[in-house]
């Protein structure tokens, strides 16, 4: 099931380990490699030799201890000969009269092929160049280990037939170095590299391999397994931790917690089809070419009928999980310069926006706010009007008008009500009908007032319809879907939420009436009221703006199928497969049938991952037909 989706087990293991003990060695690994075939790992890493362990020193030199290393490969082989799982073990082998580094790739009791280390470090407290020789032009191609010729060599790739993805080695430094091998085994193809490493623990080293694999994994737009020696390997003058990690693309799937004596298993799902993607997408990648050709190696895994991924999903991607306050900041200060350039390239010194009371036009003013701010310009300057109309109900009207006095703004009060009761009578629409024509008259009459009060005050009109309502089409075209510039464009509508909490949390005079804006319901305010109340409820239309902004993030940031999303919506919400899909297909039927509405929006600052403006990072036919994501579902 997984691998239809296009995702891939993977798996790091941090063994129990006697140094120079082979035979334990091995037997905790092959116990290790079954524990993870029961957990459907497909391709499991162990650290850099931990056949041997990596503190042998000059043991390495050991006639004895050499033999058994070839000798408990055999066993290792034989013993998992039944187990359809790719592992990966660290040891020394012995070729040409040179002795090497080595990542051994084993499969159903077969080496696949064995990757020799290139980057040999020899300072400070590390010595491989007095045991091991670096993997050269010179190295040999095959070498021959317990009577069988096997490929040899670190240019090689291993390609999974039937579930479509390749996997390259590394050793350790060869990813400190200058050029890490990684950049050449991503060129050539593949999606996910296995690190195997004996990283030794100093104070803030692992934060420093953190950040290094990390970027790696970004850099390359690639899965990246790394594990380093445990603290079973520590000895005289060193300790080492056992970090592990898994990445995809820049993000930590999972990680392990280090200094653990016993085995330590971990492993996620990842998703081959996103790296896939990504790469077509990005023309750096793409058009970047190695210098080197990599051997291929072929080879064919079962598609393990998982019904359960191994790893989480935000329920809202856009939302960060950590550093919230510090990245809402941010977004504030890109909306806030955006909007400053714009008035400093027309010279205007002047804003008119409308102020309903709800999540939107609050963000917008407080970004006007901090522009006005950043360039010292007078606050009454801000003309900031109150459209009242059938639906405005007495708490927002009050919670616009504190707000814009909070701020400073010029407060203006227009009831949209006279003139949309003259243009009701003059294109024959009774009072009555609450139709769409009825709601769409108000927003362009409101927008109408703003346009001349623009002209009015020589001033830009600022736009304050967000990602959400641009992606769902719920804005009225030719009304608010138009303005000057648009500050809140770019920003979904789960996170406009955050945004204005951290302002409300980091200034005093605003606290309580954002707070009170931030717990009212989502409302266009366009129809009547009921009992002086709100009548009209957004997410009761369209649904909840939490579960259509992950179907926006996975559909146009993360380009996942349609299959892919249910089942990763319906693990991440717990709802149940049939209302995800009927969900899901009003999220595409009003996605594609609104992109006229995206073709021809204006001016908006673009301040995260995803951006629908037709200038920027997603185009599309206005009239694109949607059937082929319905027939798939």
């Amino acid at each position: 099931m997984l691998n239809e989706l296009g995702y891939v087990r993977v798996g790091a293991v941090v063994p129990s380990l006697k140094v120079a003990d082979v035979k334990y060695n091995c037997q905790e690994i092959v116990k290790m490699v079954k524990e993870s075939y029961k957990n459907n790992v497909q391709v499991l890493s162990f650290p850099e030799l931990c056949l041997t362990g990596y503190t042998c020193q000059d043991l390495f030199f050991n006639v004895d201890l050499l033999k058994q290393v070839e000798k408990n490969i055999s066993y290792i082989c034989e013993d998992t000969k039944e187990l359809d799982i790719i592992f990966i073990v660290g040891a020394p082998i012995m070729a040409d009269n040179k002795l090497y580094n080595t990542a051994i790739v084993i499969k159903n009791g077969q080496i696949l092929g064995i990757v020799p280390k290139k980057h040999l470090p020899n300072s400070n407290e590390f010595y491989e160049k007095r045991w091991f020789t670096p993997a050269s032009e010179q190295s040999p191609t095959e070498i021959t280990i317990n009577g069988k010729q096997v490929l040899f060599g670190d240019d090689l790739l291993f390609v999974e037939n039937n579930l479509n993805f390749t996997f390259g080695v590394e050793i350790c430094e060869d990813l400190w170095a200058v050029k890490p091998q990684s950049d050449d085994l991503a060129l050539n193809g593949a999606q996910i590299i296995f690190n195997l490493s004996a990283s030794n623990d100093l104070v803030a080293k692992n934060e420093y391999r953190y950040d290094l694999v990390k970027v790696q994994s970004a850099k390359l737009l690639c899965g990246y397994v790394y594990v380093s020696s445990g603290v079973n390997e520590s000895t005289t003058d060193l300790v080492y931790g056992g970090d592990c990690m898994i990445f995809e693309n820049g993000k930590c799937l999972v990680q392990n917690a280090n200094y653990q004596f016993e085995s330590k298993l971990i492993f996620s799902d990842v998703d081959i089809d996103y790296l896939k993607t990504e790469r077509i997408s990005n023309s750096t990648f793409s058009n970047t070419k190695s210098n080197r050709l990599c051997r291929k190696i072929a080879f064919n895994l079962q598609d393990f009928k998982i019904t359960h991924l191994q790893r989480q999903y935000s329920k809202m991607p856009f939302v960060p999980n950590e550093n919230v306050e510090k990245v809402c900041n941010q977004i504030l200060n890109m909306q806030a310069f955006a909007l400053a350039k714009r008035l400093k390239a027309t010279n205007t010194q002047s804003v008119v926006i409308g102020v309903s009371g709800g999540l939107d036009s609050t963000l917008a003013l407080l970004v006007i706010n901090k522009t006005f701010e950043i360039l010292n310009l007078d606050k009454t300057k801000i003309i900031a009007v109150s459209m009242q109309g059938f639906g405005t109900s007495n708490k927002t009207a009050n919670y616009a008008k504190e707000l814009i006095e909070c701020i400073g703004a010029t407060y203006k009060e227009i009831s949209i009500i006279p003139a949309c009761k003259q243009h009701f009578k003059d294109i024959g629409l009774k009072e009555n009908d609450f139709s769409i024509t009825f709601e769409n008259a108000q927003a362009r009459e409101r927008t109408q007032i703003l346009m001349d009060l623009g002209n009015y005050y020589n001033a830009i009109v600022v736009g304050t319809g967000d990602m959400s309502e641009l992606a769902l089409g719920f804005c009225t075209y030719n009304g608010d879907h138009m303005s000057g510039y648009s500050v809140n464009a770019g920003v979904p509508k789960t996170l406009v939420k955050h945004i204005i909490k951290v302002v409300a949390d980091s200034v005093s005079k605003l606290k309580n009436v954002l707070n009170n804006i931030l717990n009212l319901p989502i409302s266009p305010e366009l129809l009547p009221l009921m009992d002086g109340e709100i009548a009209q409820k957004t997410e009761e239309v369209i649904g909840d703006y939490e579960l259509n902004d992950f179907f926006l993030y996975h559909l146009v940031r993360r380009k996942s199928s349609v299959n892919k999303i249910i089942f990763i919506a319906k693990q991440t919400f717990n709802l149940d497969e049939n209302f995800i899909k009927n969900r899901l297909k009003d999220f595409i039927k009003r996605f594609f049938n609104n992109q006229f509405k995206r073709s021809c929006m204006p001016d908006a600052v673009k301040v995260g991952v995803v951006s629908l403006s037709p200038r920027g990072d997603f185009r599309m036919s206005s009239d694109t037909s949607y059937n082929l994501w319905f027939d798939l579902m």
